[in-house]
């Protein structure tokens, strides 16, 4: 497929790049004031996420107002729990809450192995997306990676040690293995069920990777994260992202993905050399970067592209926008690393 511009596919792929593309992980979402009009039609989030029109609505939003290189679908990563038949809530100021909870064998052989028809919903956004937006730039679909998305299924909210969940690691690690592998089956299900919708690009967050040991995250991730790559990457370009995942970048680099994607904590030139030149990076600013004056955003922004390089880079935050995030400031930053 032709489109206007396809420089993040290009840059994803290793192939040369006249600038760094840019898109930033939660572009949709409450930094703009239209994406909050939108979002005050739904009831809920849970209704929101589950409406196509909407979604793709503001899938398209970041793409006309901000200018970014992608629009990535507007979803949520527990939509996977849900259609293995765990529901979740997502609570004002909060976050997500699940009524139920994984505990025990029967808890796991009760969970079934989702499939592309189970979310017929994100699978129509994205099809109205793919129309709305005319070719103009790619589509990213996304999953949350099987760690992270066993960690809520256990945890049952979000939480900043997961204990309860890390718990069963240790206590449960055969039943911790067979719940995973649902969930990964469920994943690439889903994934391919983008891709085939018009998804051209695919992102596995693991957003609580950080509170695993090496040791256990190459076993209870990575395994994991692995298989999801080996279906989905000889389709399309795959990136993992894995906050806080530092001690694992080197476990990453041989992972068959085309992207990995790093947070501000990670030196630029160290995640290169441990990598190597036969992936792409992505990141690396601080969210909070954004909150100083543009002076200084133009400063950074500078200094992150040249320590990345123009070529087998995407440039993005270290982590997803935060709400209070002044919209003109994003839009300068866009504007910052697309001019330079």
């Amino acid at each position: 497929m032709k489109y206007q511009n396809d420089i993040i596919l290009r840059a994803a792929r290793g192939e040369q790049v006249e600038r760094v593309p840019i898109w930033l992980m939660r572009q949709a979402g409450r930094v703009l004031p239209e994406y909050k009009a939108t979002r005050s039609r739904a009831k809920n989030f849970v209704e929101f996420v589950k409406n196509p029109d909407l979604a793709a609505e503001v899938t398209i939003q970041p793409v006309d107002i901000l200018g970014v290189d992608a629009a990535i679908i507007f979803s949520d990563i527990l939509v996977i729990p849900e259609a293995m038949g765990l529901p979740y809530q997502m609570i004002e100021a909060k976050g997500p809450w699940f009524e139920n909870t994984l505990t025990s064998k029967s808890d796991i052989d009760a969970l079934r192995i989702a499939d592309g028809n189970d979310l017929s919903y994100v699978i129509k956004a994205i099809e109205l997306s793919k129309k709305g937006l005319n070719n103009r730039v790619p589509l990213i679909g996304f999953a949350g990676a099987p760690w992270t998305i066993f960690a809520y299924m256990v945890e049952g909210s979000g939480s900043k040690t997961f204990s309860q969940a890390k718990k069963f690691l240790y206590q449960q690690p055969q039943l911790a293995h067979e719940a995973l592998e649902k969930i990964t089956q469920s994943t690439i299900n889903y994934l391919k069920a983008q891709v085939a919708a018009g998804a051209d690009m695919i992102q596995i967050f693991d957003s609580w990777a950080g509170v695993l040991g090496q040791e256990q995250y190459k076993t209870f991730s990575l395994h994991y994260i692995s298989k999801i790559c080996n279906e989905l990457s000889p389709i399309v370009p795959v990136t993992v992202f894995a906050k806080d995942a530092h001690f694992a970048l080197a476990d990453m680099a041989v992972l068959s993905c085309n992207t990995i994607g790093i947070d501000w904590t990670i030196n630029p030139q160290d995640a290169r050399i441990i990598v190597g030149h036969q992936k792409t990076l992505q990141g690396n600013a601080d969210p909070c970067l954004l909150y100083a004056e543009e002076c200084v955003i133009e400063q950074e922004a500078r200094k992150m592209i040249q320590a990345f390089g123009k070529q087998r880079y995407i440039a993005n935050l270290g982590h997803g926008l935060y709400p209070d995030t002044e919209k003109h400031k994003v839009k300068f930053f866009i504007d910052c690393i697309k001019s330079l």
